[in-house]
C-alpha cells in the first residue's frame, strides 16, 4: 500500500533493474500484492497499541529506513536543491503523511477489508481529477462510465439502500478522504517533480524522511509517548513500513521498469480482495455479499477509467 497503497508515477527510470530482474516479473508481482494487502491489517493491529499518527509516524520512518539503506548500498546521493525538497515535503504531505494517518484513524472504527476497499476508489479519484487538472486526460464516454460505475460499486458496499446501516460514517469518510489523497499528489509530483533528475528510490526516500519529520511534529503536539511497546503491535508498524512501504515501493520501480506502468498498476485490483481475504480469515471481520460484490464494481469501474482505446 502503500505508499502508499496505489503506484505512483514513475519520475525516472530506475538504477538497478537488472537486480530485480533474476526473480520472475509475476512472482514478483504477486509477493507486491500480498504485501500492499496485507498493509490494512497492519494497521488494524498496529492501531491496538498505538495512537494513529504513532502508526502513521512508524510506518514513514522504517519504510525510509528502508530505502536509505538500499541507497547506501548502491552509494546513491539524495536529492539536491532548495525547490527540490520543498517540492518533495508537499508530495510527502500528500502521499504520506495525510492517508497514512488518515487510514490509521480510519480504522478504528471501520474494519481493515472496508478500508482497503476504500483504497480501491483511488483510480476513481485520480481519473475524476486528471480530467480537469491535466489538459492530456480527456473525458470519454468509456471514462464517464467507468466513475458511474464505480460510484455505484461505492454505493453497494455501503449498503445505500438500507440507508447506510451498520457502517460508520466517520471513519468511512476518513478512508474515502484518504484514497483522495493520493491521485492530488500524484497529480502535483507530476506537474512539480516529472523532471527532477534522481532514481526514484532517492527521490521516495527523501519524501520519506520528510514525511518522518511532519509526523515527528505532529504526534509531539496531540498524542503523549506509549507506555509500552507491546510485541505483536510494534512488529506490526515495523512490517508496514520496511515491507509495505519500504521493500513494496522499490519492487514498484522495477516491475514499471521491467513490464511498463500499465501492466504493473494492476496491482492495485487485488489489493482490496487480499486485504479483505486477511480481514476476515485472521481478524474474524464479518463480511456482507455486498462487500464483495461492491469491491468487484469499484476494480470494474477503476479498469475502465485507465483503459485506452487503441
Amino acid at each position: 500500500m502503500s505508499a502508499p497503497v496505489t503506484p505512483r508515477p514513475t519520475l525516472s527510470p530506475p538504477v538497478a533493474t537488472t537486480r530485480t530482474a533474476r526473480v520472475d516479473w509475476r512472482l514478483r508481482f504477486a509477493i507486491l500484492s500480498v504485501v500492499w494487502g496485507f498493509s490494512f491489517l497492519l494497521i488494524k493491529v498496529g492501531t491496538q497499541a498505538y495512537a494513529p499518527f504513532q502508526v502513521a509516524l512508524g510506518r514513514v520512518l522504517f519504510g525510509a529506513l528502508a530505502l536509505l539503506a538500499v541507497l547506501l548500498v548502491r552509494r546513491e546521493p539524495l536529492p539536491r536543491g532548495r525547490r527540490t525538497w520543498l517540492h518533495l515535503s508537499v508530495a510527502a504531505l500528500l502521499l504520506n503523511t495525510a492517508p497514512f494517518s488518515l487510514f490509521s484513524y480510519a480504522e478504528l472504527s471501520i474494519p481493515s477489508s472496508l478500508a482497503g476497499i476504500c483504497n480501491a476508489t483511488s483510480p476513481l479519484w485520480g481519473m475524476a481529477l486528471s480530467m480537469v487538472a491535466l489538459s492530456e486526460d480527456r473525458p470519454t464516454r468509456r471514462r464517464f462510465a467507468g466513475l458511474g460505475l464505480g460510484f455505484l460499486g461505492v454505493l453497494t458496499v455501503l449498503g445505500a439502500w438500507q440507508g447506510f446501516s451498520g457502517i460508520d460514517a466517520k471513519g468511512t469518510a476518513l478512508a474515502l478522504l484518504a484514497s483522495l489523497c493520493y491521485p492530488i499528489g500524484w497529480i502535483y509530483v507530476r506537474r512539480t517533480l516529472a523532471s527532477v533528475p534522481g532514481s526514484p528510490v532517492a527521490l521516495t526516500g527523501a519524501q520519506l524522511m520528510l514525511s518522518t519529520v511532519q509526523l515527528l511534529l505532529v504526534s509531539a503536539a496531540f498524542t503523549s509517548a506509549p507506555a509500552s511497546f507491546p510485541l505483536w503491535p510494534t512488529l506490526s508498524v515495523i512490517a508496514l513500513g520496511a515491507l509495505g512501504t519500504g521493500m513494496a515501493l522499490q519492487m514498484q520501480y522495477g516491475l514499471v521498469a521491467e513490464i511498463g506502468p500499465t501492466t504493473a498498476q494492476m496491482v492495485t485490483y487485488f489489493i482490496p480482495v487480499i486485504a479483505t481475504t486477511a480481514g476476515v480469515l485472521l481478524l474474524g471481520e464479518q463480511l456482507h455479499w455486498n462487500t464483495p460484490v461492491g469491491a468487484a464494481i469499484v476494480l470494474a469501474g477503476a479498469a475502465l477509467t485507465q483503459s485506452r482505446r487503441r
